[in-house]
């Protein structure tokens, strides 16, 4: 059979990704923007805390100041609620798409943001603990769809690039909420400003998300056909109109590569959220910097975090598309990266002297900034598994992993009894860099970067086992543990 003029249109349609800046650009910018202005809300209290509990932080007398003694306690709160939801979002997100569930999330933690200062004054600590916690459920619903986007919306040799893009938004909100609280905490304005500002930046993304927001290129009205297709054609899922097919959970949870992705989570939480929540109180305590000092400083290693950000996923990429490295060994590679390096960095942190200002900062712009590189590990693992259920896969590991995020801030609490003792603080850097490299080794040796056999299955048995609806490669279901 000869091929036809139909036949070469159709594939120069294919080959075509469409406009240079297409609507896959516009969606993964809206997601980036998620994440910061998420980021912005999660973090704002790491500073902010600070002034809310030290006087004359704010010229303005009228600024209330709380005696409270369970910091690590509110600052954990967050995490709380964090952990409660994901696996359910990710379902959600999968099966009625992800759009107006991420709307609504944004929307609750715009309202959370903003009542925190009237909370702080009606009920204390634990009114502020309670917004948190309610905020931490929601926030959960990012990540898990997030993931149901890209599995959507990144074709496979764009994923590396793209989802790095995403996910240095956590970097960049890190890098203007920690300055920006701590300029407006300093000032006549006073911290709770902060708190509406942050709030009010959440409400215009919402305003932009649902005007061009979009579950998947199938239902965007304003992307071409060309690139429509090219997303369809890379991603193997021409037939838009099939059900979401349910999730195979037995061939999840019994699923090697998955957990290697669960526990190098496990490791990145413990350690980033030692970090995230304890270097404002580091500095202060420690290095004895001012609120504005401190919040500048605070941010640097974030600056470092998002500019790493940007130039490892294209490195990634250029690994597999030059077929220097398969995707697996490029995934492990920059996991080790991110991983190792910064336990290194910790081991040393704790070893500098606290009047050694620039060797502290050096140290915490290493373990922070070269923990970007995560990002082109397991941080993007779950689409390489399985773009229909990355949105599940990341619920259980993000979900399931910030119980340490709780558990290494009350870590602090009990271990630094002495918040001016280096000595204490070098205990828990040595542990979170323990954490860091035990988590790395496991995900060495289970990690993989191919598309599961289960990627496939239409239909669950009762008892979990899933049948595929179309063949399945017997060698991809072999490679399964």
């Amino acid at each position: 059979m000869g091929v036809t003029d139909d036949m070469i249109g159709e594939e120069i349609v294919i080959l075509n990704k469409g406009p240079r800046i297409g609507m896959r650009h516009v969606q993964t910018l809206l997601m980036f923007l998620c994440l910061t202005i998420a980021y912005s809300m999660r973090v704002n209290l790491s500073v902010g805390i600070v002034a809310m509990t030290t006087k004359d932080t704010s010229p303005n007398p009228d600024i209330p100041v709380y005696d409270w003694n369970n910091k690590s306690l509110i600052l954990s709160s967050f995490f709380m609620g964090y952990i409660t939801l994901q696996v359910l979002a990710g379902e959600l997100g999968k099966r009625y798409g992800p759009k107006w569930f991420v709307l609504i999330a944004m929307v609750i933690n715009a309202g959370g943001c903003m009542l925190t200062p009237l909370m702080a004054a009606s009920a204390g600590s634990y009114g502020v603990m309670g917004i948190r916690i309610i905020q931490g459920v929601f926030q959960g619903f990012f990540f898990p769809n997030i993931h149901n986007l890209l599995g959507k919306w990144a074709p496979e040799e764009e994923r590396s690039t793209l989802g790095n893009f995403i996910f240095t938004g956590a970097a960049f909100g890190t890098i203007f909420a920690l300055p920006v609280t701590g300029v407006i905490a300093g000032s006549w304005a006073g911290w709770p400003v902060a708190f509406y500002f942050f709030g009010g930046v959440a409400l215009l993304w919402c305003l932009a998300w649902g005007i061009f927001g979009s579950n998947s290129p199938e239902e965007h009205k304003y992307i071409t056909k060309e690139e429509r297709m090219y997303i369809q054609s890379s991603l193997k899922e021409v037939d838009v109109n099939k059900p979401a097919p349910p999730t195979p959970w037995k061939a999840i949870l019994t699923s090697a590569p998955v957990w290697a992705i669960v526990v190098a989570n496990f490791g990145q939480n413990w350690g980033y959220a030692t970090l995230l929540t304890e270097i404002p109180n580091y500095l202060s305590k420690v290095a004895h910097q001012d609120i504005s000092n401190n919040s500048l400083l605070s941010a640097a290693p974030y600056l470092a975090l998002f500019i790493l950000g940007l130039l490892f996923g294209p490195l990634a990429d250029g690994l597999v598309t030059r077929k220097i490295l398969s995707p697996a060994n490029t995934r492990k590679l920059m996991n080790t990266i991110g991983s190792v390096v910064p336990a290194i960095a910790l081991v040393i942190l704790g070893f500098v002297p606290a009047d050694k200002i620039a060797a502290i900062e050096t140290m915490l712009i290493i373990a922070v900034g070269i923990n970007a590189a995560i990002w082109c590990g397991f941080q993007v693992n779950h689409v390489d598994l399985s773009p229909k259920f990355s949105g599940v896969l990341m619920g259980i590991g993000n979900g399931s992993s910030n119980i340490f995020s709780i558990i290494s801030p009350l870590f602090v609490q009990i271990l630094v009894t002495d918040e001016t003792d280096v000595k204490q603080w070098r205990t828990i850097f040595i542990i979170a860099a323990a954490v860091y490299v035990a988590s790395d080794i496991f995900y060495l040796i289970f990690a993989q970067a191919e598309r599961q056999w289960w990627d496939s299955c239409g239909t669950e048995t009762q008892d979990g086992d899933s049948n595929s609806t179309v063949p399945v490669d017997e060698t991809l279901k072999t490679k399964n543990v």
